[in-house]
């Protein structure tokens, strides 16, 4: 049977422009990807702690937080919500739930930017298409509040800071559809900024960020 429900958008006594005029700076969303280890949540926390100096109002969206909560894994839902349940709503890390983890984290990111605040997020998102969709989401309320951020860090570099073990594990096979082993990451085609991960300190590269979104017009603090 289809579903009949009628869903009707409502608008906000309270405008998105209005909220926008008191917080001082435009709601965006900076969407920092890259591989694991790249860097791209430790860049992501330092740009949140300059914005946060300079009186913006910023969240920060982190790839393994959503996953303790909107975006939990079966196993995590099964006991208070029964196999059924956690089978049908909870993601792991196949291609087909990667892309919906990201439809999801995009949903929440612009309503963040919605509220005129910056939502900054720290995703593997390893798929063009899937950050494109993101993006384009972003550009049907308004164009040009989404910035890609790549934080461009080699590979052996990932592997040899391996925080939490996850390469290891991937290469002894413990770890299946772990991107950059076994399942491919699609680095972004026109960025709105690439940062060396490598190269340069934490808070050489959220400097980078900041100016970059004054330049856009984004941030006038």
């Amino acid at each position: 049977m289809t579903d009949q429900t009628q869903v009707t958008w409502h608008d906000h006594s309270v405008t998105r422009e209005q909220r926008e005029q008191q917080n001082g700076h435009r709601g965006c969303v900076v969407w920092f990807t890259g591989l694991s280890g790249c860097g791209k949540s430790t860049v992501a926390n330092a740009v949140d702690i300059g914005l946060h100096k300079l009186g913006a109002r910023t969240y920060l969206l982190d790839g393994d937080n959503v996953r303790h909560g909107l975006n939990a894994a079966p196993h995590m839902l099964a006991g208070q919500h029964g196999d059924e349940f956690a089978e049908r709503f909870g993601l792991g890390f196949s291609d087909e739930d990667r892309v919906e983890n990201i439809r999801r984290i995009g949903a929440v990111a612009e309503l963040f930017a919605q509220a005129g605040v910056i939502a900054l997020t720290a995703f593997v998102s390893p798929f063009q298409s899937d950050r494109d969709a993101v993006r384009q989401r972003l550009d049907d309320a308004r164009p040009g509040d989404f910035f890609e951020v790549f934080v461009d860090t080699p590979l052996e570099i990932c592997e040899q800071r391996d925080p939490k073990g996850l390469y290891k594990q991937a290469r002894r096979g413990e770890i299946k559809n772990f991107t950059g082993v076994d399942s491919p990451y699609e680095r972004p085609t026109n960025p709105e900024l690439v940062l060396q991960g490598g190269e340069l300190t934490p808070d050489v590269l959220a400097d980078r960020v900041i100016e970059l979104l004054r330049e856009r017009e984004a941030l006038r603090l």
